[in-house]
């Protein structure tokens, strides 16, 4: 089965505070297939958001390469790439990052119509994710109005509106309790699972990802 995302030894290094050079990341190989859940568990500090940058195309390595669905990033433009990540990425981290003037359904919205989309369609696809990640009775509130789980999972939403083949996930977890943090995990987990999504996700924590079924 041909990967939908690869890594082949990548290598990232940094300028350390004293000048000298700091590595990250070295010799990382990586395959993602469709429909599949990954999680990347590591200590704070061990180049796990770093690495996430590289596979959604956010920084370049230092070395290696990068593919998502036959694409080469190496041989991208800035253009180019910023095009592939409108089409088949999605992000989520660990702040929301919701625009607290609009509701979770315009929030949702907006990078629809930010691409074009009319308002119709895009309020319909909206309402589609908001309610498949749990959300169908929250619509109208805004980020304020909603507890931290709820927030999460919005903004989970508006990662999945566009329909990508990938979902990146940085600590999406790290500011909800429990419960809200299981809540979550089980979106991710139905959309590997139902909607052929792969999902990669960072975390600090083992446990979070006991329960990947």
């Amino acid at each position: 089965m041909t990967a939908l995302l690869e890594g082949r030894g990548l290598r990232k290094v940094f300028a350390g505070g004293d000048g000298q050079p700091l590595e990250v990341l070295r010799a990382v190989e990586l395959e993602v297939h469709r429909g599949e859940f990954v999680a990347i568990v590591g200590a704070s500090g061990a180049g796990k958001s770093t690495l996430l940058h590289l596979l959604g195309a956010l920084d370049r390595p230092t070395g290696g390469d990068v593919w998502l669905d036959g694409s080469r990033y190496a041989d991208l433009d800035t253009a180019s790439l910023s095009e592939l990540r409108n089409r088949k990425l999605g992000f989520v981290f660990q702040f929301h990052h919701l625009l607290r003037e609009f509701s979770a359904l315009e929030n949702v919205m907006m990078p629809l119509l930010i691409g074009g989309m009319r308002d119709r369609a895009a309020r319909s696809r909206a309402e589609e994710v908001l309610s498949l990640v749990g959300l169908a009775g929250r619509m109208t509130h805004r980020p304020a109005e909603l507890s931290g789980g709820e927030q999460q999972r919005c903004a989970v939403a508006r990662a999945l509106v566009h329909d990508p083949s990938l979902v990146l996930a940085d600590e999406p977890s790290g500011n909800l309790d429990h419960a809200n943090a299981d809540r979550l995990h089980d979106v991710f987990f139905r959309l590997a699972r139902e909607y052929e999504t792969a999902v990669v996700v960072v975390t600090q924590a083992v446990g979070s990802v006991d329960a990947i079924p």
